[in-house]
């Protein structure tokens, strides 16, 4: 029976809820809102299956990829809906021309991170673009399972405590199975998430500026990596929809108040900042991310349109990835890992997370201020940054 004595200790994979025979178990909220597995002792047959599939109690050994590039989507429509080049799109077309079916992490109409699968094309469009917020898989594993042994190809793509939740759960190697990770900063609380965007649809600068009370069901669309202003420089987009008016919020990562609070480790979930599956420690066949630093290293190849990293783990992702029509330009694995430490680095908790946390239940407070709040530097900290610019 799994015990969680302390919160870094699970990743929220529900890979345990997923697999218990006895159905003795259930992922709940707790007060930051995150996702948690509670168990009924009464209905627990101590089968021990729950602790076998924890990616946090089976960590694998940490490995380099086999091959890294630097790679974009030839479609230039699909580049610019995705977060960085588009190759996911190209891996997810591939599948399902073999019939395969593809699960990925979608909006659902509550505007919440959902994991689900499509087996067209249609549906990829919902799996592309970052969503900065904690997915919940609910069942997902026991579908791929299902799909797998049905000889489906499937394509998985998830964090990669999810993609290690998945393997484990599986217990055994399907040939017709990829596995799909991304570079991983951390993931943060949903319930942060759906603060800040109730809050957001009723501030003031949207009543300035449309003179219409909006909701969250008046939202179309919301990008958390809009590249309006570039791939580097990306943007928070939220676009707004009534009969009478249309509506689009569009703020840059350093002016966006919950793309701050993200980038600064304020709200991760407390296993992001011991993370279990850094170092390709997740064995999945491919990760994928933003090449960070590509200006530097291929200036002529970098548009500021997006730049996927690919890094190939297995002889599976190198069969699969030689028959994409990618745009791309091999780099060395140390290259890459110079501008993108997330890759094995986790994040550093914030030293005003426990405050932030505390007073997250306070209605008296706006979200916006209290992320605000606690993201202000101290005097001291102040004083040291205005003296670094003076010397320069």
């Amino acid at each position: 029976m799994i015990k969680i004595n302390d919160k870094k200790d699970c990743c929220g994979c529900n890979a345990c809820v997923q697999k218990c025979p006895a159905s003795c178990m259930a992922m709940l909220e707790d007060q930051e809102g995150f996702l948690y597995p509670q168990i009924d002792t009464k209905l627990c047959t101590n089968c021990g299956l729950c602790e076998k599939v924890c990616p946090v109690i089976n960590q694998s050994s940490k490995r380099k990829p086999l091959y890294t590039c630097a790679a974009k989507n030839k479609n230039e429509t699909i580049r610019k809906d995705s977060s960085s080049g588009g190759v996911f799109s190209l891996l997810a077309e591939y599948v399902l021309s073999q019939k395969g079916i593809v699960f990925g992490a979608h909006f659902n109409e509550s505007w919440e991170v959902i994991h689900d699968y499509t087996e067209n094309i249609a549906g990829l469009a919902a799996f592309r673009g970052s969503k900065y917020v904690q997915s919940k898989i609910e069942n997902s594993f026991v579908k791929a399972e299902q799909f797998l042994k049905s000889d489906r190809i499937v394509l998985f793509s998830g964090t990669p405590c999810q993609i290690k939740g998945l393997r484990l759960f599986l217990q055994c190697e399907y040939e017709n199975l990829l596995t799909v990770d991304f570079v991983c900063h951390g993931v943060p609380s949903p319930k942060v998430w759906r603060m800040y965007l109730q809050e957001l649809v009723k501030s003031t600068k949207f009543q300035k500026e449309t003179a219409i009370n909006f909701s969250l069901n008046d939202i179309t669309n919301i990008e958390f990596r809009s590249k309006s202003s570039g791939w580097k420089r990306f943007s928070f987009l939220a676009d707004m929809y009534m009969p009478e008016k249309n509506f689009t919020f569009s703020e840059p990562l350093d002016k966006n108040i919950f793309m701050r609070g993200f980038l600064s480790d304020l709200y991760l979930r407390p296993s992001c900042y011991a993370c279990p599956s850094k170092c390709f420690k997740s064995g999945s066949n491919i990760t994928v991310g933003d090449y960070w630093g590509i200006e530097h290293l291929l200036p002529e190849y970098d548009d500021d349109k997006g730049i996927s990293l690919v890094m190939l783990h297995t002889s599976k992702a190198f069969d699969i990835y030689r028959n994409m029509d990618a745009d791309s330009m091999e780099t060395l694995y140390e290259n890459a890992f110079s501008s993108n430490p997330a890759i094995e680095k986790s994040a550093k908790i914030h030293k005003n997370r426990k405050s932030f946390f505390s007073q997250i239940d306070n209605n008296k407070k706006s979200i916006f201020a209290l992320i605000e709040t606690s993201l202000r530097a101290s005097l001291g900290e102040r004083i040291k940054r205005w003296a670094k610019r003076m010397l320069k």
